[in-house]
This record gives structure tokens, C-alpha cells and sequence, in this order.
């Protein structure tokens, strides 16, 4: 299926999601185990999440994304379709307006089965305009309707010394960590010398990193950047990796199926986050985890 194929078969699976109503649980309907996606362990965390996490970021930027586009009736629906297929690891971010989405999305499913991933944007300590941490630490578990957020990152390192000239924040989410507010810090990364900072951090427990197969928007070549986050790995963090289709550029059915083989088997990552914007999408990624992971 070449890209547009795969896009107008997403919006016909999309228009299709109405026959599920409120998801299959609700009409006695069970998947087969194996129809389900696997778990990992992310990294020393003691989180064991789904193989595979719903993006919510695509095209994201101004809080909106394409997923928040598709208006809050269908996003819950794809959320609980993702979660009917074993997705139970939800990626947002401030930035692209999800958080509430999601809240919706997740009201009624438990929340113990539920691994919450949101980033926050942030400022160099010379700032003397710096938000209020804490604050938006409280606007978020609001906006997504939890008590804790699992894992939160600062979004977005486009150079290395961050360590140094974030202290601010890095305090702030290892209070809030303390108190059992967030459960895991890190960082997402868009810069080589920032992943190779955060693959050394004693602070950082997640890392977003981007990898393909292809080099496509990412920080280097692709083994470049699996041999950084292989180290990462041995020293305990948890790696999720981003732009597994390089931003969208590579979605053809050959193009998916080397992606996700090299995610799952060479890439060095635990675990992968995919912007899903229709039930077609979700299956499609989700058959396709399941037949290589095994």
C-alpha cells in the first residue's frame, strides 16, 4: 500500500470506528492474547509497558495536532480502540494540546493498566521568566485527569550541556518525583550531543530518542544512533523511540514493515511511539509488532 493508499484506507477505518461505539469490552467481546501487544520492562524504571505507545503528536504544534483535529468523540475512540489492542502507553505532550484528549480518552479505563508519557518545554536557568514547575506539574495531571504522571520529559534537547543550564527544572521534577507526583524523568532528544548527555546522566530514567532505518529526522546515522542508546541501555535507562516512519516520509507497506523490523530487532530501544490517527493505523501497527516481536 503506497501513502496514499495507507492514508485513505486511515480515514475510512476512522469513519468506521463508529460501529464500535464504546469499544469492544462494552459488547462481551474479547481479543485473543495474541492478538494483543506485548509488554517490556522500560529500562530500570519497574515500568513494564506496551511494546508499542499511541502518539499523539503528529504534525503538533500551538496545542493542536493532527490527532487533536480529529475532534474529541474520535479521539477517545481511537484511544480505546489502541487500548482494546493492548496499547496502554498514551505519548502527549503540552505542546501539542493532547493532554486533555487523552484525559478524556482514559476516564473510564483503569488506571493501573495505564502508562502516562507528557513532555514540558523548557528554559535556560538565565531566564528570569521561568513558569512556575510545580504549577504546571498540577495543570497537567488536571488537564489528563490522573494523580501521577508516569513519565515526564523536558522536551525537545536541541544541544548538549543541557544538564547544566536546565538545573531548574531537572530540581523540579526530582521534587515532584520525591513526593510521588511523577514516577520517571528524562528527556526527548533532537541532537546527538544532547542523547549522548542523556545516555550518561545519573538524572535521566527515560529517554526519547528518533530512529529508522532509513536516517530520515534523525540526530546521525542510524548506527550512530542505536550504538548511543545500546549504551544508554546498560546504564539503566528506558528508551523510547520516535519518528520510526521518519516524520511520515516512509509509510509504504515495504517501507512500515522494515521500520517496525528494525525497531523491534536492531534499534536498541525498549519500547516505540507511532502518531496513530485512525483504527486502520492502529491495527496495521499493532499486527505487525505482534508477527515480528516473536
Amino acid at each position: 500500500m503506497d501513502r496514499r493508499n495507507f492514508i485513505k484506507k486511515g480515514a475510512i477505518g476512522l469513519a468506521g470506528v463508529s460501529v464500535l461505539n464504546s469499544g469492544l469490552a462494552e459488547m462481551n467481546i474479547s481479543l485473543p492474547n495474541d492478538a494483543l501487544i506485548d509488554k517490556v520492562p522500560l529500562g530500570n524504571t519497574g515500568m513494564t509497558v506496551s511494546r508499542l505507545a499511541m502518539g499523539t503528536g503528529t504534525v503538533g504544534f500551538n496545542h493542536e495536532s493532527n490527532q487533536t483535529r480529529l475532534g474529541m468523540d474520535n479521539f477517545v475512540k481511537l484511544v480505546h480502540r489502541a487500548y482494546e489492542r493492548g496499547i496502554r502507553f498514551y505519548d502527549m505532550a503540552d505542546a501539542y494540546g493532547s493532554q486533555p484528549f487523552v484525559g478524556a480518552g482514559i476516564k473510564a479505563l483503569p488506571r493501573e493498566n495505564i502508562t502516562i508519557l507528557t513532555k514540558m518545554f523548557t528554559q535556560e536557568d538565565k531566564d528570569e521568566n521561568k513558569a512556575s514547575v510545580p504549577e504546571i506539574i498540577n495543570r497537567f495531571r488536571k488537564e489528563i485527569g490522573v494523580e501521577y504522571i508516569d513519565v515526564l520529559l523536558m522536551h525537545c534537547m536541541m544541544s548538549g550541556g543541557w544538564s547544566k543550564t536546565r538545573t531548574y527544572y531537572m530540581d523540579a521534577f526530582s521534587k515532584a518525583k520525591q513526593d510521588g507526583i511523577v514516577k520517571a524523568v528524562g528527556v526527548s532528544c533532537h541532537n546527538i550531543d544532547a542523547l549522548r548527555e542523556a545516555s550518561e546522566s545519573a538524572w535521566v530514567d527515560v529517554i526519547l530518542a528518533r530512529i529508522n532505518p532509513f536516517g530520515s529526522v534523525m540526530d546521525g546515522s542510524p548506527d550512530e544512533i542505536k550504538n548511543i542508546i545500546g549504551e544508554a541501555r546498560k546504564n539503566g535507562k528506558g528508551i523510547v523511540g520516535m519518528k520510526i516512519f521518519g516524520e511520515g516520509k516512509h509509510v509504504s507497506e515495504e517501507e512500515r514493515e522494515q521500520s517496525l523490523k528494525f525497531a523491534i530487532r536492531e534499534s536498541n530501544v525498549n519500547c516505540m511511539t507511532l502518531g496513530l490517527e485512525s483504527v486502520a493505523q492502529i491495527d496495521d501497527a499493532v499486527d505487525r509488532v505482534i508477527r515480528l516481536s516473536k
